[in-house]
């Protein structure tokens, strides 16, 4: 009795110990003292479990009591989230759903038998109708070089299976399923044309069966497939690629391919491209009987048709190439002397060598044809190596002279006479002749070179001075007599009056002697003049010093006039560089411009943006 009463007054001491531990806030503390209240439970109950057991079989009241207290006290050290779903678990009804248990019917039903090898047809004699169709969502590139086509393409494929129909009714109302294409048969339709690494790029999409046997399977795909560019009108150039769907294995009395649109592929979804602009994919239908084999073998065409947008290569690659010619034109405009006029054609070649390079990196390695582009460049190209060529024979005659070259007669007569008179070009400093005017030029010129001969043969001295020999009193000219008695009687007047007689000077009056010092220049020495006798004034050595005088400048005059010679011939040859200068830049001109517009207008678009 003892002991009942010490556990009892125990054991409530220590479950008011434990509703005091539900005054304390959460944490670290109020856990702990429910551990130790917990702890003395244990204790308190193996002693009356020990004294019970010795005392009698069965279960004491107060062990019940106990355990039911450490129970509590255990779910008072479990967090409140835990105790939260522990408690709704164990009310929570129990509830049976039976979703998905007529489709689970139907799939074991009509795939637990089937043969995805079997072709789906009642008669093995009949072919299968397949409908093939496609819907063109991107141009993703266009590979010129390699010739290659990237699309992004959704094929669309309708067939009737008669092994996957049901009634609906009979399955709660399902109407159509969604079931791999590895669980079921689908025709083997590939792209004859692929380039593929893997042949085949479409995604394994679900088919869509419905409960009449109809299935509908969407792959989508990149599809690379071949495609022969035509670069003959690049950069204007219109394409067309070909992508031919058929089956690979089964022939045309088995699987009947049908075109679904008449009208060709789907375009409404496309995506525009900036380098291509989509004109259509129309389809066609292909039968088509070999020599091996008597069955026809269908197949279903696509052709992509697209032309190509020449806003960037009109003004990356045609515009550059235009200036770059405009800048050869100007080149010939430099005068020779500048130095720069060779090294600016040399370098314009070279710029148009690296656009060139530019479009044949485009283009593919094929003989086949020439792209227009390429064409223009190789003509513009010519043009300017030939202005190069032309300017090496420009610097050529503009620094030739008397020296070193002699004009012939049919450069003088093209370049110094016809050229510039259809370039209406004149010499530097004079002005420019006029066609009516040409013939009084010549009679004027005629007329100057008839008194320059005869002012030259009146004596030796007025032509090395150039002194006129009408430089004399009027009334002088008209009253000398011509005859040697009247000269020796004027010199002798003249030597009286200190050496001036009245022709002037003694030299005067000696070089205009008739005969003059012509038969002097032309011995070399001798008398001064044959009217002049021996027993003159003069003496010898007078006739001696004015000799040499005379010599001297007849080697000045010769010398000048060698000078002039040369001076003339080498403007002669300047003129003529000055003359092909001007009549390549008309050329070269005329032969851009005439380049350029054929390149353009035989181009069958010029300009799509």
């Amino acid at each position: 009795m003892e002991l009942v009463t010490t556990t009892a007054t125990a054991m409530l001491l220590l479950t008011l110990v434990a509703l005091m531990v539900l005054l304390l806030p959460p944490g670290g503390s109020c856990q702990a003292a429910t551990a130790t209240a917990m702890v003395g439970y244990g204790m308190v109950g193996a002693g009356a479990g020990t004294s019970t057991m010795a005392g009698s079989s069965g279960t004491g009241l107060g062990v019940v009591y106990r355990l039911g207290v450490l129970a509590g006290r255990a779910l008072m050290l479990m967090p409140p989230s835990i105790l939260v779903l522990g408690i709704g678990w164990m009310w929570m009804p129990l509830q049976v759903v039976n979703a998905g248990y007529h489709e689970k019917r139907l799939l074991h039903n009509l795939l637990d038998n089937y043969n995805v090898l079997e072709r789906p047809v009642v008669n093995e004699s009949d072919p299968l109708q397949l409908s093939f169709g496609l819907t063109l969502m991107q141009i993703i590139d266009v590979d010129e070089k390699n010739q290659l086509l990237i699309t992004n393409i959704w094929l669309k494929l309708e067939w009737n299976d008669m092994n996957v129909r049901w009634n609906s009714s009979e399955y709660g109302g399902v109407r159509d399923l969604r079931i791999p294409p590895h669980r079921l048969w689908k025709p083997d339709v590939l792209m004859y044309n692929s380039a593929d690494e893997g042949f085949d790029g479409t995604y394994p999409t679900n088919v869509v069966v419905r409960n009449n046997g109809s299935c509908l399977y969407v792959p989508p795909g990149i599809f690379k497939s071949t495609c022969k560019i035509d670069i003959t009108w690049f950069p204007f150039d219109d394409q067309r690629c070909e992508m031919k769907f058929g089956s690979w294995t089964y022939d045309g009395f088995q699987l009947d391919l049908q075109l679904q649109d008449e009208a060709g592929g789907d375009i409404s979804s496309f995506i525009t491209n900036g380098e291509w602009e989509l004109l259509g994919v129309p389809g066609k239908r292909n039968e088509i009987y070999y020599n091996c084999c008597p069955e026809p073998y269908i197949d279903i065409t696509f052709a992509i048709l697209i032309r190509r947008k020449t806003l960037y290569y009109f003004f990356n690659l045609i515009v550059p190439c235009v200036l770059i010619a405009s800048m050869a034109l100007l080149g010939f405009t430099l005068p020779p002397d500048s130095g720069e006029k060779l090294s600016l054609g040399v370098t314009i070649l070279l710029s148009l060598t690296v656009f060139l390079n530019m479009v044949a990196e485009t283009m593919p390695a094929t003989s086949d044809a020439v792209p227009l582009l390429g064409t223009y460049f190789n003509c513009i190209m010519f043009m300017v190596a030939s202005s190069v060529v032309s300017t090496i024979l420009i610097l050529n005659y503009h620094h030739r002279n008397a020296d070193t070259h002699v004009m012939s007669d049919w450069i003088r007569v093209v370049f110094l006479s016809w050229l510039p008179c259809i370039l209406r070009m004149s010499r530097p400093g004079e002005p420019f002749p006029h066609p009516c005017r040409q013939s009084v030029d010549e009679k004027n010129k005629q007329l100057q070179e008839v008194e320059m001969r005869e002012r030259s043969s009146k004596s030796l001295l007025a032509n090395v001075l150039d002194i006129d020999d009408d430089f004399r009193c009027n009334h002088r000219c008209s009253t000398l007599p011509h005859n040697p008695t009247y000269y020796r009687t004027m010199y002798r007047q003249g030597d009286a009056d200190g050496g001036v007689g009245p022709l002037g000077t003694g030299t005067d009056t000696i070089g205009r002697s008739a005969g003059g010092l012509g038969t002097i220049s032309a011995a070399g020495g001798g008398r001064l003049h044959e009217t002049v006798s021996s027993h003159t004034c003069l003496s010898s050595s007078a006739e001696y010093e004015l000799a040499l005088i005379l010599k001297e400048l007849r080697y000045i005059t010769d010398t000048l006039r060698k000078e002039d010679e040369s001076g003339d011939v080498t403007r002669d040859w300047k003129f003529a560089a000055m003359v092909v200068d001007r009549l390549c830049l008309i050329i070269f001109t005329l032969f851009t411009i005439i380049a350029t517009l054929a390149v353009l207008f035989s181009a069958p678009h010029f300009l799509v943006s």
